[in-house]
């Protein structure tokens, strides 16, 4: 996804027609000024300045550098008006050149390996484009960028090392594209982006191992595209993000080492896509997503080492596509998954070495893809899979070292492809047999091997 945002960002930004020049279409101001409060003249009643003023005065200062007539032109601090065009800015002189412009009417992409300060973009108050924010070795703030309100396309802010605050984009309301805060090394806090309310894409904050917190974020209420929280290793909350209803497409949270809890996601109801939620070592319970009731598409809870419940999920009653339960260390039950009916794809339940039972599970009915139990090293039965009745693609029962029965399965008819039962060193072979017999439908492949061997070994030639 980080690299998502960069591609999105070099296709807005079309840095073909880029410029670090002056000749962007910006009004030039063919006010001169030549009266720059140096005046060489002795102000004789002429004042050679080209100021168009008529200075009818009879000029009683000597004009000694402090001028007290009151100049009467149109410049203003701000003269520059519209530039037209995409801008790119590679030196500090380049800033300066954009000084005075109120607006770009295209995209502005800083890219400037030696650019301390960006104060002379003061006048800027929108972008029509993107606004990329990229690569600058040594720029530790955006000050200069107070006035920019809108940004009309994506907002990426990306490995910028000595970065330690935005607090220069705390005039932006809304950002209409991606919002992307991706690889900068001392930023802590998100706090300049309080006033943004609604993000047009994707929002993705990733690889910023400073960043603490995300309150900066707390008056945000939409996010139109995905949400992907990964590899913020000091982030220990997700509580700016309490404002977001809804996502309308993934929500990912990933590998943040010191995230202990998603309470900050409570107020989402509804997730578009795919949910996931992996590799987050400290994370102990998912309560932060009990709000959502269903998911269109995949949902993936994965090698989160001290998560020991999925209570957090009791309000899903449906998932569209694939859910996966796959090697969390401390996993002691599926409780959870209570209001749990119907999953259309896969159901995995792999690697969980601290679980010894599926309670939570008893009102699934059916499976749509595949129905996976293995390696869940503690696991003593299937009983909450009483509910089940088909499973529309493969039944796969591997490596459950202290699974004794199948008693569980005892509803099922229908297997669709193909059913593996192998390498669950105390189950009886017979246990298999009873579950062929009371099949009605499938299944066409049959691969069971190294249970525990009894009287039915081999399965199927010597079931009775």
């Amino acid at each position: 996804m980080r690299y998502l945002l960069l591609v999105a960002l070099a296709t807005v930004m079309v840095c073909g027609g880029c410029s670090g020049d002056s000749g962007g279409g910006g009004s030039s101001d063919s006010n001169s000024d030549s009266d720059s409060d140096s005046d060489s003249d002795t102000d004789s009643d002429t004042d050679s300045d080209s100021d168009t003023d008529t200075d009818t005065d009879t000029d009683i200062d000597t004009d000694t550098d402090t001028d007290t007539d009151t100049d009467t032109d149109t410049d203003t601090d701000c003269p520059l008006g519209e530039y037209s065009g995409n801008f790119s800015i590679s030196t500090q002189s380049d800033v300066a050149t954009l000084a005075g412009y109120t607006s770009i009417l295209g995209s502005l992409l800083v890219q400037c390996p030696s650019c301390t300060d960006l104060s002379e973009l003061i006048c800027l108050t929108s972008v029509s484009g993107g606004l990329l924010i990229y690569q600058n070795a040594v720029l530790p703030n955006l000050d200069g960028l107070d006035a920019l309100s809108s940004v009309g396309g994506v907002l990426g802010i990306t490995a910028n090392p000595a970065l330690n605050n935005v607090n220069g984009l705390s005039a932006i309301t809304s950002v209409d594209g991606i919002l992307g805060i991706v690889d900068n090394d001392t930023l802590t806090d998100l706090d300049g982006l309080s006033a943004i309310t609604s993000v047009g894409e994707d929002l993705s904050i990733e690889n910023n191992v400073s960043l603490t917190n995300l309150d900066g974020l707390s008056n945000l209420t939409s996010v139109v595209g995905g949400l992907w929280i990964v590899h913020n290793n000091a982030l220990t909350d997700l509580d700016g993000l309490s404002g977001i209803t809804s996502v309308d497409e993934d929500l990912h949270i990933h590998a943040n080492a010191a995230l202990t809890n998603l309470d900050g996601l409570s107020s989402i109801t509804s997730v578009a896509f795919d949910v996931a939620i992996s590799e987050n070592a400290a994370l102990t319970n998912l309560y932060g997503l009990s709000g959502i009731t269903s998911v269109a598409f995949d949902v993936a809870i994965s090698e989160n080492a001290a998560l020991t419940n999925l209570d957090g999920l009791s309000g899903i009653t449906s998932v569209g596509g694939g859910f996966e339960i796959i090697s969390n260390d401390s996993l002691a039950d599926v409780g959870g998954l209570s209001a749990l009916t119907s999953v259309a794809g896969d159901l995995s339940i792999s690697g969980n070495t601290a679980l010894t039972n599926l309670d939570g599970l008893s009102a699934l009915t059916s499976v749509g893809g595949d129905l996976r139990i293995s390696y869940n090293d503690t696991l003593t039965d299937l009983d909450e899979l009483s509910g089940i009745t088909s499973v529309g693609v493969d039944l796969s029962i591997s490596g459950n070292n202290s699974l004794t029965n199948l008693d569980g399965l005892s509803v099922l008819t229908s297997v669709g492809v193909w059913l593996y039962i192998y390498s669950n060193t105390i189950l009886p072979d017979c246990e298999v047999c009873d579950v062929l017999d009371q099949l009605t439908s499938g299944p066409t492949s049959i691969d069971v091997h190294d249970n525990l061997d009894d009287t039915c070994t081999p399965v199927p030639g010597n079931c009775p």
